[in-house]
């Protein structure tokens, strides 16, 4: 059985299933590989526009498979510690493959998200949840730092540094209800529909401009970074004239006078 699933309900918007659920879909060697290959694939997909990531059976990801959390062929080779930096590099790399997609990217989070889970979650532009997820940073339970999988750069941009330093310092776990209390999620639903509502989302994204949206998810990363507002006015600017170039915003704009008449 692959343990990733990769779908295509309409040819615009991908599903990707983590699909080892007899261990909570947790990151095995080959998992992270196909992880890697997939999200290329789907990059160089030009007829896709929108992608919904989750979990396969009862959790979205559980982190780092602790039973062979070392594996020998992700070192290339290597003596210890290269080869655990190779390995710690290749699975921190999927945040930044998914922040760089051109695809919006739904978390449609079904149950636990754990440690790297939870970092790749955090990783998506939107995160949904279900009434069953739970969150936890969990690396500083292994003996490790509290800081992995780019979560010490992306939970503060989410929720703010208050909550952020007491869930990665305390490795608490935070169920749906807070999630979405402090931020962290979107929005909580059964978890029977956190899929069909993440692919609602999804159709709702596909309806509007092609350039409109990927430029959009540019925009908004590019400029939490931002140094001064002047900066961040300067990248909308560019974005939206951009986009005005397309034909899109005309039709937009003479089915709204057709409206009005």
């Amino acid at each position: 059985m692959p343990h990733l699933e990769l779908t295509y309900p309409r040819p615009d918007i991908a599903v990707l299933t983590l699909n080892r659920p007899e261990k909570l879909n947790a990151l095995s060697y080959d998992l992270v590989q196909d992880l890697h290959a997939t999200l290329d694939a789907i990059r160089d997909n030009n007829e896709c526009r929108v992608v919904v990531l989750t979990g396969a059976g009862r959790g979205f990801c559980s982190g780092l498979d602790l039973t062979d959390p070392n594996p020998n062929k992700a070192g290339g080779g290597t003596e210890f510690p290269r080869a655990g930096m190779r390995w710690q590099e290749r699975i921190a790399d999927l945040t930044t493959k998914i922040h760089r997609l051109r695809q919006p990217v739904i978390a449609a989070v079904n149950g636990p998200a754990y440690g790297g889970g939870m970092g790749i979650a955090l990783a998506c532009d939107i995160r949904i949840a279900s009434e069953s997820a739970r969150f936890c940073t969990q690396f500083i339970k292994l003996g490790l730092g509290g800081c992995d999988i780019g979560v010490s750069y992306t939970l503060p941009r989410i929720v703010g540094a208050g909550p952020a330093f007491d869930l990665i310092l305390t490795a608490r776990v935070v169920e749906a209800d807070e999630a979405l209390r402090i931020g962290m999620v979107s929005r909580v639903c059964p978890d029977a529909t956190v899929v069909d509502e993440a692919m609602a989302i999804a159709e709702t994204l596909c309806g509007y401009g092609k350039f409109g949206v990927e430029s959009t998810k540019q925009v908004l990363w590019a400029n939490l970074e931002a140094s001064s507002l002047e900066a961040a006015l300067h990248v909308e600017n560019r974005s939206q004239i951009l986009a005005s170039t397309g034909g899109v915003m005309a039709e937009a704009t003479e089915a709204f006078r057709h409206r009005q008449r």
